[in-house]
């Protein structure tokens, strides 16, 4: 099975050089990232994150996984909360971890570089296990939230925060629009690669919706599994416990 090829946006190629092709997309934009994110969704990720976090009722000396975190935007909230959480960052890309390195230099964070699939961590090690616009780049998702299940304590809780598919037709319709013709464009204007920002739109579009993903996190195991649509359905909140 992990033979089978894999979806690169809109190109099929073999699980090892979809890993490739994904950590130099996010390599050749780390510099530019979160001007990007900023632009695009003209600040609203930064509500999308935030309601993340507030919905996660974080406790005192939780233990906090953050798989493929990026530059650290959830870090910044989880931080305001002051409980004393031990938080692990975890992404595969080094350029995307240097960044986060230098944005928080708080010793409750530390900075790992790993694959969702392969975690280096002993089963049942964390109470809170988040993925933030990361899970639709993982080249097996199936293979990354059983891994999620593994390193969850029993009571542990699976949150994924991901675009996904608007509930209006109107509004589904220009959103494709909006992802076809407008990010790229930006893409190309303020980090000169085009090519990264319609990946993107096509990884979002490739990407299983609300639904589809919902039986995926049950069939890795979690229960009582739900979602939240915000702005429609642009993106969601998947929420899964471990027993």
């Amino acid at each position: 099975m992990d033979n089978l090829k894999k979806k690169f946006g809109k190109r099929k190629v073999s699980p090892n050089l979809k890993t490739t092709l994904v950590q130099e997309v996010f390599t050749g934009v780390a510099n530019k990232y979160d001007v990007m994110n900023d632009l695009m969704s003209f600040g609203t990720h930064r509500l999308w994150k935030k309601e993340l976090i507030d919905m996660m009722n974080i406790q005192k000396n939780d233990k906090i996984i953050d798989v493929g975190s990026g530059t650290g935007d959830l870090l910044k909230f989880i931080l305001k909360k002051s409980l004393d959480n031990t938080i692990y960052s975890v992404d595969l890309n080094s350029e995307m971890l240097k960044h986060g390195r230098k944005r928080f230099r708080d010793n409750k964070i530390k900075f790992i570089k790993a694959n969702a699939e392969n975690l280096p961590f002993e089963n049942e090690t964390f109470d809170k296990y988040i993925i933030s616009f990361c899970l639709r780049n993982v080249t097996n998702i199936k293979n990354a939230l059983k891994e999620s299940l593994r390193v969850l304590k029993p009571g542990g809780i699976f949150y994924c925060l991901e675009f996904s598919c608007p509930e209006s037709s109107l509004i589904n319709l220009t959103y494709k629009k909006y992802k076809k013709n407008i990010i790229p464009w930006i893409g190309n204007l303020v980090t000169n690669n085009k090519d990264a920002y319609k990946y993107l739109e096509e990884s979002i579009d490739q990407f299983p919706n609300q639904n589809q993903l919902l039986n995926y996190i049950k069939e890795a195991g979690f229960h009582e599994v739900n979602y939240i649509n915000m702005f429609n359905g642009i993106v969601s909140i998947h929420k899964g416990f471990k027993v």
